[in-house]
């Protein structure tokens, strides 16, 4: 799974979430824990309000915790999440000791490194991301 760090990164770049079922995020608060949560249509599920997305949480009545705006819920994008992210500059992964991400973009090819999967994409991407910047 990515870090929370890189996750951060990836959202602070610019990177953004369309909640769907399956995906997972931590609620991004300084009192929150460090609960890994997965949208499902029966445990937590999307609503789109005009004032944004709330996630909120169905049928579980122990929970402290009925619903939470999207912006305070840190999406953790799954290795094929970050792989579909990267589109057509995405050349390949390798595995070589560390996990190797392989993009070509503007005609250049660039490698990232990191000791899980989801590291290198989200490098990769976070390249992608501040390449884009004007």
């Amino acid at each position: 799974m990515i870090s929370t760090q890189l996750a951060r990164a990836l959202r602070d770049s610019g990177l953004k979430w369309t909640p769907r079922a399956g995906d997972a995020f931590r609620i991004d608060r300084v009192e929150a824990d460090e609960e890994v949560y997965i949208l499902s249509d029966m445990t937590v599920e999307a609503h789109d309000h005009g004032t944004g997305t709330v996630l909120g949480f169905n049928g579980t009545t122990e929970w402290a915790l009925d619903s939470v705006a999207l912006e305070d819920a840190l999406w953790l994008p799954h290795e094929h999440q970050l792989r579909e992210f990267l589109a057509a500059t995405f050349r390949s992964l390798s595995h070589e000791g560390a996990f190797i991400v392989t993009t070509e973009f503007e005609g250049q090819t660039h490698r990232f490194e990191s000791d899980a999967a989801t590291g290198a994409y989200a490098r990769a991407i976070l390249y992608l991301l501040d390449s884009l910047v004007v």
